[in-house]
């Protein structure tokens, strides 16, 4: 059994230290109201209670428990001369509150940290600078920028702030990025000039450092769509007739148009081939300024083409970023594997969701990529355009920011919808099982409890909106002047972007699952669980449209992606009301709206259920179905992705893809548990437990993550039940 120390670092449980602590306070008490037994008793019962929680404890759990058992003595003397040394030893530590954390961090044994993001390396020097900077960053914004009381319950797991490490910089969430702006228009990059490109390979690799510009300038992901780079197809078709017209009139020789046309497209097609590869291949090694390949969406949308020859064009791209992405990318090994990014976004669409439609053999080879590399996630036009209706009452189709953060329906002042170029300004998510819990399974108190958290979470969006206001033009050039997401002049805030709905700002919530079960005892697939679920859904819409109204902000809902927060607010959860059946028994809590991982449940049935809740969650939501290996059955994939397009906006399919660099297996990395009971990757071949010498992807919260994870998400990733 492992502690967790104050600085992040993991050590073996000591019964003696215990003891030590306990015996120091007897013996400083003049009463000595403990028998050395009744010691002993304390120290072997915080050890089992230890045991019974499965995961790693903290430092201040087990002093919590240890009070408890004093106090449970009768041993009050003491029980107060342990909390002053508690306090006491509080206000040294404040005194400095990051030395030992980024020390821990240089050498490389924070657990907590090295698990934070699964994409990011904690061994290498720009991820630790960037760590190391960050934690810089949340002594600054906890104990100088936000008000005590949201620390607090930002600490105590009742809400989280996301991305603390960043906020004391004025830098934005997520966006669309305005790349055919950037292309058709020019740029500046590093102070210089990026004009038009003149061919579809150029577009490519300046499309590449826009990204890596971006990335640098934010801290969540980015969204880029391939149409934007569908019109340099033809201006590099153009530029190669002239070359082989050239060349046939050098040669002397007469050649029929249809050779013509044939010695053209497969030009054109080995140019397409190198753009798209650069792409790839850029954005897998790139290394950006917070030490992580950029956080990049690629999207593919026929209907975004302006033009039958530009449909065609944007189908050729879209059919070798799947080819390529079928392929994967070569690890230190020489093997093909599965990459974290670009992720890619694949639209269903009357264009190619059938069998006799044109494109059809496009949604075919995305479900062969899909049952070998877990991407393109699928968005249904069908269901998207009823779901996103803008003021004049039209629907639209468009991509998220990253892996699920939607912005809302958005018209110019010339009428016209805008999406690209546009942003969220960041996320505060509210613990809802933490509500249902201190209601104690009082309805009435649940509601009242709520609204407090509402006016607390509000409160945080306002720090983070403040935050950005007044940020100028120059803090980002790429982003505020040079078009990524505005054109503005030197010296000019961006405080416009702000407001009326140009830019989003994110209300998020968590374990609606384990809140219904809470609050009802039963379960979300229920009918009276189905019910409070979706009532909670619609009080939180209710307040984030109270708040637009109010502001002119547009505060939207959004469905929080946890990550290593999901085993923050687990312990957080079992530290405040002890383990309940059903609620706090598991060291992770369900992501946003999604049925629990270890529910039984077909995909089909899966998908149109979370449907109605995902609907409810405009500011960004994503549903998965995890499936086995599929690569043999591709019909069945397909049946999947048809059934999206017409029952769920927003969809993905989970498989695996591992690889075991020790002895060379490709299947399914296993997680088992350890000697001292810690999950651990195990090849099930050769028995290899060295992460360093295996791949293994998963999706981890809308993305995939190649970085492994802390022992919540693990547990989470073990406990997942196939749908299929």
């Amino acid at each position: 059994m492992r502690i967790i120390k104050r600085n992040g670092s993991e050590e073996i449980f000591d019964i003696n230290k215990i003891t030590a602590a306990v015996t120091k306070a007897n013996c400083a008490s003049e009463k000595r109201e403990l028998t050395q037994e009744q010691i002993y008793d304390i120290a072997d019962y915080v050890e089992y209670k230890c045991n019974k929680m499965g995961r790693a404890v903290s430092v201040e759990e087990i002093q919590d428990m240890v009070e408890d058992q004093i106090m449970s003595k009768g041993a009050f003397e003491i029980a107060k001369a342990y909390v002053r040394y508690r306090y006491m030893r509080s206000l040294a530590r404040k005194a400095n509150t990051t030395d030992n954390q980024i020390l821990t961090l240089i050498e490389c044994n924070n657990e907590e940290v090295k698990q934070e993001n699964s994409n990011k390396n904690p061994t290498v020097n720009s991820v630790q600078r960037d760590y190391m900077a960050g934690e810089v960053s949340k002594d600054i914004t906890k104990r100088i920028l936000l008000p005590p009381d949201i620390v607090d319950a930002h600490e105590q797991g009742i809400i989280h702030f996301h991305d603390a490490d960043y906020f004391a910089q004025h830098m934005h969430n997520c966006d669309l990025v305005n790349l055919e702006d950037m292309l058709q228009n020019g740029t500046v990059i590093s102070g210089t000039l990026i004009e038009k490109p003149h061919s579809f390979s150029t577009a490519c690799n300046i499309a590449t450092q826009i990204i890596a510009q971006v990335a640098s300038n934010q801290y969540g992901g980015q969204s880029i769509s391939l149409a934007h780079l569908a019109p340099f197809v033809q201006t590099s078709r153009e530029k190669i007739r002239k070359t082989v017209l050239h060349e046939i009139d050098e040669f002397g020789v007469n050649i029929p148009d249809e050779k013509l046309d044939s010695i053209i497209e497969e030009r054109l097609r080995s140019e397409i081939s190198k753009g798209v590869q650069t792409i790839q291949y850029q954005v897998v090694t790139l290394l950006t300024t917070n030490g992580q390949a950029p956080f990049v969406t690629v999207f593919m949308y026929l209907g975004e083409a302006r033009n039958e020859r530009e449909k065609a064009d944007l189908a050729m791209i879209i059919e070798e970023t799947l080819k390529q992405r079928y392929q994967g990318v070569k690890n230190e090994v020489g093997e093909w594997i599965t990459p974290a990014f670009p992720k890619l976004i694949y639209v269903l669409e009357e264009d190619n969701v059938t069998e006799d439609s044109k494109y059809w053999y496009l949604t075919q080879l995305a479900a062969k990529c899909t049952a070998k590399r877990m991407v393109p996630d699928y968005i249904s036009e069908k269901i998207m355009l009823k779901n996103k209706i803008d003021k004049n009452g039209e629907g639209h189709c468009y991509t998220c920011m990253g892996c699920r953060s939607f912005l809302t329906p958005y018209v110019d002042e010339n009428g016209n919808p805008k999406y690209y170029g546009r942003f969220n300004q960041g996320v505060v998510t509210v613990n809802l099982i933490d509500i249902a819990l201190s209601a104690n399974r009082n309805i009435d108190e649940f509601w009242k409890i709520f609204d407090e958290r509402m006016e607390l979470c509000h409160r945080a969006l306002r720090c983070r909106h403040e935050r950005l206001k007044g940020t100028v033009s120059d803090a980002a050039p790429i982003l505020w002047q040079n078009g990524a997401l505005a054109r503005l002049k030197k010296g000019e805030t961006i405080d416009n972007l702000l407001y009326g709905g140009y830019s989003t700002i994110s209300l998020g919530y968590a374990g609606l699952w384990e809140t219904v079960y809470a609050l009802t005892n039963k379960k979300m697939t229920e009918p009276e669980g189905k019910e409070m679920g979706l009532a909670i859904m619609r009080k939180l819409n209710e307040y984030t449209a109270k708040w637009k109204a109010a502001e002119n902000i547009d505060y939207s809902l959004y469905g929080t992606p946890l990550e290593s927060t999901t085993y923050k607010f687990a312990k957080c959860l079992q530290k405040r009301f002890g383990i309940i059946e059903g609620v706090t028994d598991k060291n992770y809590i369900t992501n946003s709206y999604h049925v629990h991982v270890t529910e039984p449940i077909d995909a089909f049935s899966k998908l149109e259920f979370e449907a109605q809740f995902q609907a409810l969650s405009p500011g960004g939501a994503i549903s998965y179905v995890e499936v086995p290996n599929m690569q043999d059955n591709i019909p069945a994939v397909l049946e999947v992705m048809q059934f999206i397009y017409d029952h769920i906006m927003y969809a993905e399919l989970n498989t695996k893809s591992d690889y075991c660099q020790e002895c060379g297996y490709d299947g399914e990395i296993k997680i088992v548990e350890d000697e001292e009971g810690k999950l651990v990757w195990e090849c099930p071949k050769c028995g290899n437990r060295d992460q360093s010498k295996m791949n293994v992807a998963r999706r981890t919260c809308g993305y995939i993550g190649s970085q492994f994870w802390n022992q919540g998400r693990t547990q989470e990733i073990q406990e997942r039940v196939l749908h299929l």
